[in-house]
């Protein structure tokens, strides 16, 4: 299998310098030959997500809102990546900000594309363990947050129930369940 090529990019949104979003249209020439004219791509930054278990046994959440779900969501530690930074660095940094937490051992749980067709960055998801305060909450999320404590059993049937309401979340406390699971 060969992958597709890029002939041309056309930008046709940049808001706020691109921090946030670029939409592209790109030429795209796929391994057969066929040419497909205005392709749309949408280049947002990397990020982190951090399922958190405290050296208690608990696992740190937030119930929150979120603009593009309806309700309340239970949430897990998040945040782009800051130029240039590496995604452990950038989940460290989101667990102390957020939690006020430092965590001795951290495992990656892989780095996803967020969308194969159109883009969108990736998230690099993490379990980090052992988690403890180390210093108040200095968090700058625009959403109000409630800080939760579940236990492993809680969580998973939290996951069950659909609590986890963004794919990426539920996607980092499924996997850490299954890593968790296995040892």
């Amino acid at each position: 299998m060969q992958p597709w090529k890029t002939l041309a990019r056309r930008r046709l949104l940049q808001p706020d310098d691109g921090r946030f979003l670029t939409v592209e249209s790109h030429t795209v020439q796929l391994p057969d030959g066929r040419v497909i004219e205005d392709w749309p791509w949408l280049i947002t930054p990397d990020y982190i997500n951090v399922v958190v278990e405290t050296e208690a046994g608990e696992f740190v959440c937030f119930r929150q809102t979120k603009y593009a779900a309806e309700g309340v969501t239970l949430a897990i530690v998040g945040g782009y990546l800051e130029p240039d930074e590496e995604p452990l660095a950038a989940a460290r940094r989101e667990l102390l900000e957020e939690t006020g937490c430092e965590a001795p051992s951290w495992t990656a749980l892989g780095r996803y594309a967020v969308d194969g067709n159109r883009g969108c960055g990736h998230a690099h998801l993490f379990l980090a363990r052992g988690a403890r305060w180390v210093q108040p909450i200095d968090a700058d999320d625009l959403e109000e947050q409630e800080l939760v404590l579940l236990s492993r059993d809680e969580l998973r049937d939290a996951l069950d129930a659909g609590e986890f309401k963004i794919l990426p979340w539920a996607t980092a406390v499924a996997l850490a369940l299954l890593r968790l699971a296995g040892g």
